[in-house]
């Protein structure tokens, strides 16, 4: 097994009981990135792990390094654990000449020699659709049922939002194992002006009174989650609590997140939080890598790993919150 640079904190290894194989990946005075593997991976089932955070980019390259490395030094076959999948949101186009870039990071990732890809929470599905091999979309869904029956006084009687009409199926699966009603509210310009602020509108459901529970799958510059927070308290939400899968926060000012009307904004660590953590009390980590373990043991077993798509991290002891 194999870290890349961009998140070390994630104790994959630790949950397995096995050693991170020695690994120095750095750069050249001009920025190239250099990678030395210090031990034979010859006819072994290797196993990378390197999510989309920080300069993405850059941990982009470094993946893409050192799975070739190690298809060059014989590896039988190589996974990349890729826990945030990098330009998932540029799916499709979404106009004329614009690129579809998660493909191309697909087409990247099988000419490098990758034989398998494990990541969690897709931006979209259909994004499997681009590889020629396996491809492995675990979810964070169990976790968050776990989170909300163990952690929100009043679950029972809450409701389930979604910020937009994109995440109706997510919202509508979540509510349906809780036995709650959802809502989904709908994001437009209050104008016809291009400049015009943006607002959010309720199109289904009503929130009045309720927990509200906001999910969503990625947060970057938390806009959408200011409008949606405050939304709902404009329509008489009682408490607000945020799920998120992919916590970016890259240009979310974690003051403004604090001077939101929510509870807690929980996210789990497919990017690492610590420094966020540290400004911004209302921030709650769910830890999924014993799910990311119990997917890399399996696989190197030949076990199925259905069983990771249901009830199982629910009855793990999960000690992440």
């Amino acid at each position: 097994m194999l870290h890349g640079n961009s998140i070390r904190i994630l104790a994959v290894a630790e949950r397995l009981n096995v050693s991170l194989m020695p690994c120095t990946v750095k750069k050249f005075s001009n920025g190239e990135i250099n990678v030395k593997i210090s031990e034979s991976v010859r006819d072994e089932d290797v196993f990378i792990i390197q999510s989309a955070c920080g300069d993405v980019n850059d941990h982009l390259m470094e993946l893409l390094i050192l799975i070739s490395a190690c298809k060059g030094a014989s590896a039988r076959r190589i996974t990349a654990v890729i826990p945030c999948y990098p330009y998932a949101r540029m799916d499709k186009k979404e106009q004329s000449r614009a690129p579809i870039t998660a493909k191309l990071v697909a087409s990247m990732l099988t000419v490098a020699g990758c034989d398998h890809v494990i990541t969690m929470d897709l931006h979209a599905s259909q994004i499997q659709g681009f590889f020629d091999f396996p491809v492995d979309n675990l979810y964070s869904e169990p976790l968050m049922l776990s989170y909300i029956r163990r952690n929100i006084e009043g679950w029972k009687d809450a409701i389930i939002v979604s910020p937009d009409a994109g995440g109706a199926k997510r919202v509508t699966a979540l509510a349906d194992k809780l036995g709650l009603d959802f809502a989904i509210f709908h994001r437009k310009r209050d104008g016809k002006s291009h400049d015009a602020p943006e607002k959010m509108e309720l199109l289904v459901g009503d929130v009045k009174d309720k927990v509200a529970i906001l999910v969503d799958d990625m947060i970057d510059t938390g806009k959408t989650l200011t409008l949606a927070a405050r939304s709902l308290k404009e329509n008489g939400a009682a408490k607000i609590h945020a799920l998120v899968s992919h916590g970016l926060l890259s240009e979310a000012r974690m003051s403004v997140i604090n001077d939101l009307p929510l509870e807690k904004l929980v996210v789990t660590n497919t990017i690492p939080q610590r420094e966020h953590q540290l400004n911004c009390p209302k921030l709650t980590i769910i830890d999924i890598s014993h799910t990311i373990a119990e997917s890399i043991r399996r696989t190197h077993n030949g076990e199925s790993i259905s069983l990771l798509f249901g009830e199982w991290s629910e009855h793990m002891g999960i000690n992440g919150f």
